[in-house]
């Protein structure tokens, strides 16, 4: 074995689980009861301190996992921005067609909802800026397709891995690595070497901090390239950084004051949603990763709700949680209503968020592509602006 990363052959046949799944079923089938069919519901029962909204994404993967079984699936469409105690999806069906996904479903929704959440609350925060997503190397490999695709999705305008443009499209975007100035070993032959060899289409966006004072670099750079220098990017470390703000303005004030004003300054390093808060005023754009890579984590769990017993739905569940399946209704902005699945908007002009997605195991609504997903949001983030 080359990586520790599960096959998707093992995810899709249920060996990705939780031990407690298998025993279950072994309980239930010398029960009998193990052709029960139940509602379970996906929902969020707590979202991260500070938060009044998550995005809901995982939505294709999950209906993936699911295909083939004897289930009929509700959801939110992917990209829908939720609240807390809000259901997301309902998965209905004998429990035997289900039990053992619960691990996989979960950590499919989870993570995916927390990364594309993070994502969009740092477009949020960060206006018309530029957003780069640069935080593969936060993650086990395996991962990297799922990362860039949820990142974009919460409105990133770019990624940078390689793979994503063959899974999804997406044209890889990037500057370059300290490694390429301390292997050339001088950074005017590193800029000058990337402006040769690189394909011309390829913005220049030179890379200033690694051998001397940013200001320094960014003007050297400036003179090299002139007007096709797009922008220069700072991703001083921490322990150099002192006022990273003031950094920036004295770097565009001395590109300014030599004729360079048309020299973008892009930010990196460690950039979190506060960083972009504090330095969207004087930053063009910003590179973030471990931000938006490692979430904090949007909490949902996945219950029985409701059991069919001699024809009729029994709505019945655990303490703490709401019995019965539930659909939500959206009025204006996120008001959003909570009622049972098959009862009727408690308000004219409102819309149904759950539809039927899955039906007998076939996927019967269409699967909006990447690009219709992250637009889809950013309406909706567009429309809280607005509120």
């Amino acid at each position: 074995m080359r990586t520790f990363a599960a096959k998707e052959k093992d995810i899709v046949e249920g060996k990705v689980t939780d031990i407690y799944f298998e025993r279950t079923m072994e309980v239930l089938r010398a029960l009998g009861l193990d052709e029960m069919r139940v509602r379970m519901e996906v929902h969020s029962y707590g979202l991260p301190h500070g938060y009044q909204w998550a995005v809901f994404a995982g939505l294709e993967e999950a209906l993936r996992l699911l295909e083939g079984r004897q289930l009929d699936v509700y959801a939110m469409p992917e990209g829908t921005l939720f609240k807390e105690v809000e259901p997301v999806m309902v998965v209905e069906g004998p429990y035997k067609e289900m039990a053992i996904y619960e691990t996989a479903l979960l950590g499919v929704l989870r993570h995916s909802s927390s990364i594309a959440t993070r994502a969009a609350r740092i477009r949020l925060a960060a206006g018309d800026k530029t957003l780069f997503f640069f935080g593969l190397r936060s993650v086990h490999p395996a991962l990297a397709p799922v990362l860039d695709r949820c990142a974009y999705m919460g409105g990133v305008d770019s990624v940078s891995g390689v793979i994503s443009k063959e899974y999804f499209g997406l044209e890889p975007m990037g500057t370059m690595p300290h490694a390429l100035v301390l292997a050339v070993g001088d950074n005017e032959a590193a800029w000058k070497a990337f402006d040769e060899v690189v394909p011309q289409n390829v913005p220049r966006i030179m890379l200033v901090d690694t051998l001397e004072d940013e200001r320094t670099e960014a003007l050297k750079a400036a003179r090299l390239l002139g007007k096709k220098l797009t922008g220069v990017r700072l991703d001083t470390p921490g322990s150099r950084r002192g006022n990273f703000k003031r950094i920036i303005e004295e770097v565009r004030w001395n590109l300014r004051i030599n004729g360079y004003n048309h020299v973008k300054i892009f930010v990196s390093g460690g950039i979190d949603e506060d960083d972009v808060v504090e330095l969207r005023d004087v930053a063009d754009g910003f590179g973030v990763g471990t931000s938006i890579a490692f979430p904090p984590s949007v909490d949902l769990s996945m219950d029985i709700v409701e059991k069919l017993q001699n024809g009729t739905w029994v709505k019945f569940t655990k303490r703490g949680k709401w019995p019965g399946a539930k659909q939500v209704y959206r009025c204006q902005g996120l008001d959003d209503h909570i009622v049972l699945l098959d009862e009727p908007s408690p308000r004219e002009g409102c819309r149904p968020l759950l539809r039927r997605y899955m039906q007998n195991g076939k996927i019967v609504e269409p699967l909006p592509s990447l690009t219709e997903i992250r637009n889809y949001v950013l309406s909706q983030l567009s429309s809280l602006l607005l509120t």
